[in-house]
């Protein structure tokens, strides 16, 4: 029986590049992408994708769904590293960890839609606080998060790397405007009634992220503390070989967080900070944007499917 044949159609960015790289030397697998030349050939673009097993699209949204509306070969199966669809009823949502029997629906679905980066933190951290009842559906959600550059794609990393680096900027608020594309995708996968307030930022390293959500005790169910809320996390999470939760007493022990900790890794670790004498929690997580918020995903995916 021959490997199966694995597309990557516009591995020229920084998530395709990666995914290119991590794939490239595997014998499990025939990896498939286009030369140079054709890769704006819609045609060119709609044979590989039809000769393929697994597609894994790393292009714009709107590329994403044309791409997909040229697939007429019903044994091909997608997963979209962009956001075009991850919102969409008819894909699975490819955050393995998610919920108990997620893992399973990627592994045999046919359309799955790669998290996006800032969710992955996000979700990671509210979905099963909100599923057991300790965060209500309506809380007034604010979530702050610190990318690397390379979360703007090849932009990002000419601005930084590029002749003009001496000028770029060393950190920069942006969303201001209160409507990123991902805050719909955390609202519907966090179980959350009403958008968050998500408040992204850059800063002036390569890659990583950092992502915190305050909590005022108060306004969550009686009882909840910060223990409550890690022994949530930790139960929910055990056994998940790309999570940890730290334990309070380690997260205790920590002055800062480092958005560069967790990079070249598809690990995303999870903290809970509580402050008695305020009534307040920080939820956290920190990780590799380009790793488990993206190629590292994929990957992730890609391999459920293939087993």
């Amino acid at each position: 029986m021959s490997s199966p044949v694995v597309f990557i159609d516009g591995d020229q960015g920084t998530t395709g590049l990666l995914i290119h790289e991590r794939l490239r030397n595997r014998t499990d697998i025939r990896l498939m992408t286009l030369a140079a030349a054709e890769r704006k050939d819609l045609g060119r673009r709609a044979e590989a994708i039809n000769a393929c097993d697994i597609a894994i699209l790393c292009l714009p949204d709107a590329a994403a769904r044309e791409a997909v509306s040229t697939i007429v070969n019903p044994a091909v199966r997608v997963i979209d590293a962009s956001s075009a669809h991850r919102t969409h009823p008819d894909w699975t949502y490819g955050l393995p960890e998610m919920t108990p029997g997620q893992a399973e629906r990627i592994a045999n679905a046919r359309r799955v839609t790669n998290p996006g980066c800032y969710p992955t933190g996000a979700i990671g951290l509210l979905r099963p606080l909100v599923q057991a009842g300790l965060i209500p559906g309506d809380y007034p959600i604010s979530i702050h998060a610190v990318s690397g550059y390379s979360g703007r794609g090849r932009a990002g990393v000419e601005e930084y790397e590029g002749p003009g680096a001496v000028n770029a900027p060393s950190f920069q608020v942006y969303g201001l405007e209160l409507a990123h594309k991902h805050t719909p995708e955390i609202q519907q996968h966090a179980g959350l009634s009403q958008p968050p307030i998500f408040v992204p930022a850059y800063g002036a390293f390569r890659q990583g992220i950092v992502l915190t959500v305050p909590l005022a005790l108060r306004l969550l169910a009686p009882g909840v503390n910060g223990a409550t809320l890690q022994d949530c996390l930790a139960r929910h999470y055990a056994g998940a070989e790309h999570v940890h939760v730290l334990p309070l007493q380690e997260s205790g022990a920590l002055k800062h967080l480092d958005p560069q900790a967790l990079n070249g890794t598809n690990d995303l670790r999870l903290g809970v900070f509580p402050s008695k004498e305020h009534g307040q929690v920080l939820l956290s997580a920190v990780f590799d944007n380009l790793g488990k918020g993206a190629s590292g995903a994929a990957i992730q995916n890609l391999n459920l499917m293939l087993a």
